[in-house]
């Protein structure tokens, strides 16, 4: 009778101590869930990547032999809340956020093996500072370039010409010129190059498309003029920049200073 209830007492024990282990993993999980979303929402890439391998970690010791398919679950409840969070800021309308979820859902079943967690997981942050970077409104001292610098966002996909953007802004060619360089320290036509650039690298990650056909959409005048801006400004070529999935994004920052 006593080695029954001390049998019993030690399972109790057992059971508690476990209770109180899984209590304590469950506490740092959404702390390191808060301080991702943190991460990423302030653009601190690095901070986010590592903050999401320590969630992987944690997943892969608590559910072994199921840990992959654990991570892919989270990876796309992670794409729901940040895309939740996205639209709660206003900074995706609701066909921008089911788009945007639905891609990163793609990105995730389509791509994640055991071998690449890591890869996709930093994939998904690049995407998700991509999009928080590609929505910022400009606020450069000047507001005619601030407007103009939204025009070309809204409007990326057009063939974008700076006599006609100036006229619609009402003021000469010259002078917009003149102004859009000295608060952004870039001319306007290699502004429009740059943000085709920077928006094309999405249709090359997430889109089947072929890289002729996106170099048409965006007005490029050829592939080959294509192929050797953005080589200039990524490093790569489009079809490296493709097959790369652990490639980081090309985003140009205007410098705060240079408005001053």
């Amino acid at each position: 009778m006593t080695n029954k209830r001390i049998e019993a007492s030690s399972l109790e024990l057992i059971n508690a101590a476990e209770k109180e282990n899984s209590t304590q993993e469950a506490k740092t999980f959404f702390r390191l869930e808060e301080e991702l979303l943190q991460h990423i929402f302030a653009l601190e890439r690095e901070k986010a990547r590592n903050t999401l391998r320590e969630l992987q970690h944690l997943l892969a010791m608590y559910t072994p032999g199921f840990s992959i398919k654990v991570i892919q679950y989270h990876f796309i409840v992670l794409s729901a809340i940040v895309t939740r969070q996205l639209q709660a800021r206003a900074i995706l309308n609701e066909e921008n956020a089911f788009t945007f979820s639905g891609t990163c859902i793609q990105l995730i079943e389509e791509n994640l093996t055991a071998d690449n967690a890591n890869e996709i997981g930093d994939e998904l942050i690049e995407f998700f500072c991509y999009v928080l970077k590609e929505k910022e409104k400009p606020s450069l001292l000047h507001e005619t370039v601030n407007e103009v610098i939204q025009y070309i966002d809204e409007n990326v996909e057009e063939q974008l010409v700076v006599e006609e953007i100036a006229k619609r802004f009402s003021v000469s060619t010259s002078h917009l010129s003149r102004i859009f360089r000295e608060y952004t320290s870039v001319t306007l036509v290699e502004f429009i190059t740059i943000r085709k650039i920077e928006e094309v690298q999405y249709y090359l990650r997430f889109t089947d498309q072929k890289i002729a056909e996106i170099a048409e959409r965006f007005h490029f005048c050829n592939q080959s003029y294509f192929t050797r801006v953005f080589k200039k400004y990524t490093g790569v070529t489009p079809r490296r920049f493709r097959k790369d999935l652990d490639g980081n994004y090309f985003q140009f920052t205007i410098k705060k200073d240079d408005s001053l």
